[in-house]
């Protein structure tokens, strides 16, 4: 019980203190809180704080997280496992039942604030960049998918997660990575690749982009409409605050999103009962998706601040779980170069493959620029890259895109990976 009640606490208060620690480091700031989560928990997950199950107790989970406490206990007065293993498996337990309740009360407080109509009226004109932004990613992962199915393990997951990512970032590919059930070392060294080569790309957009990109692409026209900015530069750039979270007003009305999100969860895993069990996990995913997004909807909903905050807070959350059930001994023992080649072709060759379509459909290049960063690096990051190209008007288009990005980004990623999971 000591055990239980420790690793919990671990696990939900360490982020706390990761928040607190961007709020007032600018070196961990520039980092950020899930990557300082991913490495906080691939620490504590291999210097030897939790104890490592026995090559028995390997064969005996046969791929599965843990096995309930009364079986294992037959196999331990049977000798076929040791008494440290019981520990493992306690562990084990604890972390299933955290990632399995992170994402699913995360996702409807992420999307609770995103107001899709509103979005959609102020950025009409990057629709199109988005439909052409999404296509290209598409076509790429499809693409990488049959060149390397036969060289990485579930291939198909990795590409509905390749999906995820670079629609809406870490919320989307964690969502995606929980509903398709995806190995805790496939999934760190994916999102791992995903942020040394994105940090790259980023580079090049904040850099070079611009200037090759006018070569290629019309300059981003005055007829743009002119709308007022001042707020959507406020909302997005306060997107990573969680001050005033803890007042007392603060944590009455989260406490009510939080309940909302709840109910979600309950009703979304009452109707997948109904489905085969195969596929209940990816409902619940796709349920909780929609409801979220009708819930956001209603404006005494959507008015209710932090919502985004709160539901980082479970990701980062999640973040530190999954990293540290990740052994890095046996990480790179999987061929771990061709899923590195699968990454890099999707993050570089949906770039020329978008760049090409806009030179087809004549769309401008700041607009194509922002529309790969806000697929890519998520909301967030696009008043960074809309100062980098000292155009502030592009943020509206940047913000659109990154919301519909959160909000069909699971679907896409979940219905991508099983339709190529049939071939």
């Amino acid at each position: 019980m000591i055990l239980s009640i420790s690793l919990v606490l671990f696990y939900l208060l360490m982020p706390v203190l990761l928040i607190y620690l961007v709020h007032i480091s600018k070196t961990i700031n520039k980092i950020g809180a899930v990557v300082m989560a991913y490495i906080l928990g691939l620490i504590a997950g291999n210097i030897g704080i939790f104890p490592r199950a026995s090559d028995s107790l390997k064969a005996i989970l046969g791929g599965k997280s843990f096995l309930p406490h009364d079986q294992l206990t037959n196999y331990l007065a049977d000798g076929k496992i040791l008494q440290s293993d019981m520990t493992v498996n306690q562990i084990a337990s604890i972390q299933d039942m955290i990632m399995s309740v992170a994402i699913p009360i995360a996702l409807p407080l992420l999307l609770f604030s995103l107001d899709i109509k509103r979005w959609l009226k102020l950025a009409k004109e990057g629709l199109l960049s988005l439909v052409l932004g999404v296509s290209s990613l598409i076509i790429v992962v499809v693409a990488g998918y049959f060149l390397f199915k036969n060289y990485i393990d579930e291939s198909w997951k990795v590409a509905g997660m390749l999906i995820g990512v670079y629609t809406g970032g870490t919320p989307n590919l964690a969502a995606i990575g929980t509903a398709l059930d995806v190995p805790p070392n496939i999934f760190i060294l994916t999102n791992t690749y995903d942020m040394v080569l994105g940090s790259i790309c980023l580079f090049f957009l904040l850099t070079a982009a611009q200037r090759i990109f006018n070569m290629l692409l019309p300059h981003f026209r005055e007829s743009h409409e002119k709308v007022k900015l001042k707020k959507i530069i406020e909302e997005s750039s306060g997107i990573d605050n969680y001050l005033g979270m803890l007042t007392r007003r603060g944590l009455f009305q989260l406490s009510k999103a939080l309940g909302l999100s709840v109910l979600i969860l309950g009703t979304s895993f009452g109707i997948s009962l109904l489905m085969p069990k195969s596929s209940q996990t990816a409902v619940i995913i796709l349920l909780i998706t929609t409801l979220g997004l009708l819930l956001g909807t209603i404006k005494s909903i959507s008015k209710i601040e932090k919502t985004f905050q709160l539901g980082m807070y479970f990701i980062i959350v999640f973040s530190m779980v999954v990293a540290s059930m990740a052994d890095l001994r046996s990480m790179f023992q999987i061929d771990f170069l061709h899923l590195f080649m699968y990454i890099s072709l999707v993050v570089f060759g949906s770039i020329i493959v978008h760049v090409f379509l806009s030179y087809l459909f004549k769309i401008d290049s700041d607009t194509t620029i922002i529309t790969i960063a806000a697929l890519t690096f998520s909301p967030p990051f696009v008043p960074v890259v809309a100062a980098a190209l000292k155009n502030k008007e592009i943020i509206i288009t940047g913000i659109t895109t990154g919301i519909m990005g959160y909000a069909f980004g699971n679907y896409l990623g979940v219905g991508l990976a099983y339709f190529l999971k049939a071939f």
